[in-house]
């Protein structure tokens, strides 16, 4: 999968290529900026969602453990700390607010980044709300282009 990634996203000759520094965007990122003979950018604003106590948990294992818990990151964006102790919806859009505002003008801008975030980055950039954040997730090991 991350041959091919590698390849489309060269295609796109980007001018920058962000990172969120964890593993998962560094594999995928370094190779793109290699090909094109440019410099990653580590960037940890565009890091996952925190997840508290649920960090590293599957969301089956998360829902067969606390129901329809996970329910509250959209039904209470701004009081509802998943595994307790995570990231709240606002303050995960809050955090990609700035990211988006903190971008580069310099032409294309590649951003390998995490479900959380992309999902974020594209209701923000649509003028959604967080009600329907699940619909901009992405399905892991693909992309999205945005042209703002």
């Amino acid at each position: 999968m991350i041959p091919a990634l590698v390849d489309e996203l060269t295609a796109l000759r980007p001018d920058v290529v962000i990172h969120s520094g964890l593993r998962r965007s560094r594999a995928l990122a370094q190779p793109v900026a290699a090909r094109l003979a440019l410099s990653p950018i580590t960037l940890p604003q565009w890091q996952e969602r925190h997840f508290g106590a649920w960090e590293g948990e599957t969301w089956n294992a998360v829902y067969r453990a606390t129901s329809n818990a996970m329910d509250g990151m959209v039904d209470d964006p701004d009081g509802f700390r998943p595994g307790e102790t995570g990231e709240t919806t606002a303050e995960l859009i809050a955090r990609i607010r700035m990211a988006l505002q903190e971008l580069p003008d310099c032409g294309r801008v590649a951003i390998v980044s995490h479900g959380g975030p992309i999902a974020v980055s594209r209701m923000l950039l649509a003028g959604g709300s967080p009600s329907g954040l699940a619909a901009m997730i992405i399905p892991p090991g693909t992309f999205v282009v945005i042209d703002n």
